[in-house]
């Protein structure tokens, strides 16, 4: 059986600080990369260029959208889909060489590991963060509720698990994490709205307690220390601002 030949597709906004990084670290196992760019202001498309990607400016209308148009831009249907804060592990990278010469599923997923502020994550809602990113573009298409994307293979489809991790270096503040919820939050009431979805005040009080009960007891982010707390605490506010913009968009749209 010939090699497969693999496509690395990574969606890009403002990202200088990571995707060089990005793609250093997966040359050894791509035959294409190919950054999709929503119009960045920093040097985003000139470093990646430089390490050699095809870079294709595209309007950014949702993670959702934005990853299913960079699909339809890989040269080849294998694809190993990143965020440019991502990188793989030399364990997954091994796997991914084997892959390639024998490539027996339709999908495979792999562990994420979170870096927040310098320190690795190992509990609460962000690991072991399973995702599923190395597939037969073929046999599925990325759906979810923006912003929080995921990939839906199609019924039947199989799908193996892998050793090594995915690491993703999320953020390097506490005030950088707080403004991305806040922005998360405004995505998530919108994605919301459009699909029919209710908030109310019961949802605005008692969604947040239970998330952060979830994550930061039921899921171990105690064992995080003070920054399990702070992820839970962050988390749980972005639930209760969701519900809260998805109130205030209801009463706008009705009233």
């Amino acid at each position: 059986m010939a090699e497969v030949q693999l496509s690395v597709v990574i969606i890009t906004y403002n990202e200088q600080r990571n995707i060089g990084k990005c793609i250093d670290a997966i040359k050894s196992i791509a035959d294409d990369i190919v950054v999709i760019d929503s119009f960045s202001k920093d040097d985003t498309l000139i470093i990646a260029k430089e390490k050699g990607a095809r870079v294709i400016q595209h309007l950014f209308q949702g993670h959702i959208e934005q990853k299913n148009f960079a699909i339809t831009q890989a040269k080849f249907p294998h694809i190993l889909s990143l965020d440019a804060d991502e990188m793989p592990d030399e364990i997954f990278l091994t796997q991914i060489k084997q892959i390639k010469q024998d490539w027996q599923c339709d999908g495979y997923s792999v562990n994420r590991l979170n870096n927040y502020c310098g320190k690795w994550i190992y509990h609460g809602a962000w690991y072991p963060d399973v995702k599923l990113r190395l597939w037969d573009s073929r046999k599925g298409k990325w759906s979810g509720t923006n912003p929080h994307d995921r990939y839906q293979m199609t019924e039947g489809s199989a799908i193996k698990h892998l050793p090594g991790k995915i690491l993703h270096y999320s953020y390097q503040s506490i005030d950088e994490h707080k403004k991305k919820s806040d922005y998360f939050s405004s995505i998530a009431a919108n994605a919301y709205l459009a699909k029919g979805k209710k908030s109310s005040w019961f949802k605005i009080i008692m969604s947040p307690i239970f998330r952060f009960t979830r994550d930061y007891i039921f899921k171990k982010g105690f064992l995080d220390g003070k920054y399990g707390w702070i992820i839970a605490t962050i988390t749980a506010n972005e639930v209760a601002m969701k519900y809260k913009k998805l109130y205030s968009l209801q009463c706008t749209t009705t009233g």
